[in-house]
């Protein structure tokens, strides 16, 4: 495409370094990782500035101011004018964690600076948020709400569900979905989003309007809880053995004697749709699910995510944020990044008070 006829758009981040998610994303937007792009980054903020920093080398090298503020990289006086697009990446970096364990990033200023210095403009342009939209659940209700306000095209959440899956199924087999089990690992906010996502991505294709989630419980692995919940036949063990199936190189031996203390996150829907995400942390690297459908079919798959340099699955991703910023069509409802961002932090409630916790809030109803 003509640098010229381009969108032109603004890159706030948190931080730029090695492997962070802005070096995998907005680095391809900088035609970094042997990717061609095909929008132009006009203008950067970075919140943080740390010692491994990238954003200086790479800005000098392609000509792009960096501002000092939100509010002057919408304006992008330096760089043609205002620009065209947004891209906030509010992940990684120095930022404190509370006594729930949530990384308090500051995605909310983010968006709100942004809105303000559109609404300044009289400017809607689309804008991609990366993952759950806020660690307050209340903050990500109000992002919503102005967006929807102002008819800004959105989009937001993670790579992950994105990927292609291995073994590939049909689709058509999740009209009937009644229960599911996704497999994770890593940190229980930052990769149980990802998760979230995963199973969000799949339920929310079963026959009807989505409906929104009953109740939700985050079990602490201590003491092997989540296993005593699958003897207990709270959720399935035959799903969570048919998902790992489709994991490669994993020992023969039962999950329990590998891994005595993984996390479980249990969700009820509405409708009666169960949920069940096991998190271990070192059995696997990748995601995986397997779901039972009413005609007691069980179909497990992989996700094909990267698992080391270039991350191939942000590829998949800044394809999809090129295409939302030039046509300002939403890949999937926004209704999707509300609710997986409620279910974990209601999720983190519930672990903070030990308890399950039944969720009004997250009644969300979308098509």
């Amino acid at each position: 495409m003509n640098k010229a006829a381009r969108k032109r758009i603004a890159a706030i981040v948190t931080e730029y370094r090695f492997n962070s998610h802005a070096e995998v994303i907005v680095g391809r937007l900088l035609a970094a990782f042997d990717y061609i792009p095909q929008v132009e980054v006009a203008a950067l903020y970075t919140d943080q500035v740390p010692d491994n920093d990238m954003s200086r080398e790479a800005a000098a090298r392609y000509g792009i101011p960096i501002y000092k503020t939100i509010r002057e990289a919408i304006r992008a006086e330096q760089s043609g004018g205002p620009v065209d697009g947004v891209v906030i990446i509010g992940e990684h970096g120095n930022y404190p964690t509370n006594s729930k364990g949530q990384i308090e990033y500051p995605r909310r200023r983010f968006m709100e600076e942004t809105l303000a210095a559109l609404d300044e403009l009289s400017l809607v342009v689309p804008i991609f948020s990366d993952k759950h939209l806020a660690y307050r659940y209340t903050d990500a209700v109000w992002m919503y709400e102005q967006l929807k306000r102002r008819n800004i095209p959105f989009f937001g959440g993670s790579s992950i569900p994105h990927t292609d899956h291995e073994p590939p199924f049909d689709r058509r087999r999740l009209q009937t979905l009644q229960e599911i089990v996704v497999i994770s690992s890593g940190g229980l906010e930052c990769y149980g989003f990802h998760a979230m996502e995963v199973l969000q991505s799949l339920v929310e294709q079963r026959d009807g309007a989505e409906s929104g989630l009953r109740s939700i419980q985050l079990i602490e692995g201590a003491g092997g809880a989540a296993w005593e919940a699958m003897d207990r036949g709270e959720w399935s063990e035959e799903l969570m053995l048919q998902a790992l199936h489709s994991f490669p190189g994993l020992p023969e031996a039962h999950p329990r004697e590998l891994e005595p203390e993984p996390a479980l996150f249990l969700l009820e829907y509405l409708d009666g749709t169960k949920g069940a995400i096991i998190q271990f942390k070192r059995l696997v690297e990748q995601w995986g699910f397997a779901f039972r459908n009413k005609e007691q079919q069980i179909f497990a798959a992989r996700c094909l995510s990267g698992e080391e340099r270039p991350f191939h699955h942000f590829e998949r991703l800044t394809r999809m944020i090129e295409a939302f910023l030039i046509t300002g069509i939403q890949p999937f409802r926004m209704e999707r990044t509300l609710l997986t961002t409620g279910m974990i932090c209601a999720a983190m409630d519930s672990l903070h008070e030990g308890r399950r916790l039944e969720t009004p809030e997250l009644h969300i109803s979308y098509r």
